[in-house]
């Protein structure tokens, strides 16, 4: 009886997992999210009014991802957003949007997503026109591509480039942490000499020839002795 409550029970087990790891998986791996922004926000290429959003990772290629925005239930696709990897120093349990600041009348600009528990990020990339535009106001670099807008195949070959606030083109990597930080070298310790200090060693001022002559005794004093123990006894007749 009680063998069959055991099977049952780790069939439930079993059961129970089949049906509820698979959608943890899921939702880890595509970083699904549900983002409600309190005023317009502009991502590359629209402006998504304030309101409740689903964001979710479409697939990894390489360097770069591909960022999708939901309505608030996921049924209605409202645009498709190229990004690359940001990496950061201190994970954080929950989700995070970061912004460019955007002139006094234009809605602030999407930067990048960090999805609860991850030391990287999705850093978004501009049109490089608009990118130009908000480094400048910025005062920081922005990934940036030449087309307005991107397929699918695009997004995987575009060359992606940096401007920084002086409108100049670097290579992303030289200014965006797109490969996880390396750990720097712990400095050594410092080595404690320890000091050494000589023995000196005093000279002799007696003779040993006592001392060896009081060994001498004992040791001829134990002979005798066990020589005499050594002896055969006599029997009596």
């Amino acid at each position: 009886m009680k063998i069959t409550q055991v099977a049952c029970s780790l069939l439930a087990l079993t059961l129970l997992a089949g049906t509820v790891l698979p959608g943890v998986r899921a939702d880890d791996w595509n970083k699904k999210t549900s983002v409600t922004f309190s005023q317009p926000v502009e991502v590359p290429g629209t402006v998504l009014p304030a309101g409740t959003y689903t964001f979710q990772l479409l697939n990894t290629l390489s360097d770069r991802h591909v960022v999708e925005i939901f309505n608030a239930d996921g049924t209605h696709l409202i645009t498709t957003i190229l990004a690359i990897n940001d990496y950061r120093l201190e994970p954080t349990g929950k989700t995070v949007m970061t912004f460019n600041e955007s002139a006094a009348d234009s809605p602030d600009a999407l930067r990048a997503w960090f999805y609860p528990g991850d030391n990287f990020g999705q850093e978004f990339v501009y049109p490089k026109a608009r990118a130009v535009q908000l480094a400048e106001t910025t005062k920081v670099v922005v990934p940036a591509v030449e087309a307005d807008a991107l397929d699918s195949a695009a997004m995987k070959t575009i060359p992606i480039v940096a401007v920084t606030p002086d409108q100049k083109e670097v290579e992303v990597s030289t200014v965006i942490e797109t490969a996880p930080p390396v750990a720097s070298a712990a400095t050594p310790a410092p080595v404690e000499v320890a000091q050494v200090t000589e023995t000196k060693q005093l000279p002799k001022t007696a003779s040993s020839l006592p001392l060896f002559m009081l060994f001498g005794a004992a040791f001829l004093g134990l002979g005798l002795g066990l020589k005499r123990f050594s002896k055969p006894a006599v029997q009596m007749q």
